[in-house]
């Protein structure tokens, strides 16, 4: 059984490798021009932190808002949400991506802002991988990140959009851990998982930033 190879670039920019197709999130800007392979680039909304395309390499197919997308046998569905807490109106419009890919379900939060509705947490409530931003500030928070892994309730959880090397996304990362009942994790360079390594039980992953 083929795996999905998950690599964390750091903010809220992952390589998801598949048997037939790369699927990028957010690449920012810094990321070195063309030095990124991808088939499918998933853009949570125009800031030059999550839509820089110009780091990938070839002619990728880019995704950008809500709707239901098939592109090389990877099945896509973009939820609309906002970058806020006041539907929008501070920050604007948010994409969460549900990417399916060889039989796993990722689930890419973007620079959600807020907790979901009962109806959207219905519409992503089988994901597999849950992606999520714990940096607070222009996201959500430790609190409300890990209420929407209880809401959620994916197999495995991966933070997102913190920086290791800053002591306020450290702090906020550590506050995430602690909400969610761990006291520290030891980084990996990357997570390779089937469908049947799965755990049965919701389990943190932390992954090492950089290509």
């Amino acid at each position: 059984m083929a795996s999905v190879e998950i690599t964390w670039l750091g903010r809220s920019c992952f390589q998801l490798k598949g048997k037939e197709a790369i699927v990028l999130t957010d690449p920012f800007e810094g990321l070195r021009e063309g030095s990124l392979e991808a088939d499918i680039v998933t853009l949570s909304h125009e800031h030059p932190g999550h839509s820089c395309v110009g780091a990938v390499r070839g002619e990728p197919k880019l995704l950008r808002g809500p709707g239901e997308y098939e592109v090389k046998g990877v099945f896509i569905y973009g939820l609309q949400t906002f970058h806020d807490g006041v539907r929008g109106r501070a920050r604007g419009k948010n994409t969460v991506f549900l990417i399916e890919l060889d039989g796993i379900k990722v689930c890419h939060l973007g620079d959600l802002g807020h907790v979901l509705s009962a109806e959207q947490v219905g519409e992503i409530s089988d994901t597999d991988v849950l992606l999520v931003p714990v940096g607070g500030g222009t996201t959500i928070g430790a609190a409300e990140a890990a209420e929407l892994v209880n809401l959620i309730d994916p197999k495995l959880v991966i933070p997102m959009h913190f920086h290791p090397e800053e002591e306020k996304s450290n702090l906020s990362l550590k506050a995430f851990l602690q909400e969610m009942g761990l006291k520290t994790l030891t980084p990996v360079p990357k997570l390779a998982i089937t469908k049947t390594s799965l755990p049965t039980e919701t389990q943190v992953i932390l992954l090492k930033s950089g290509q």
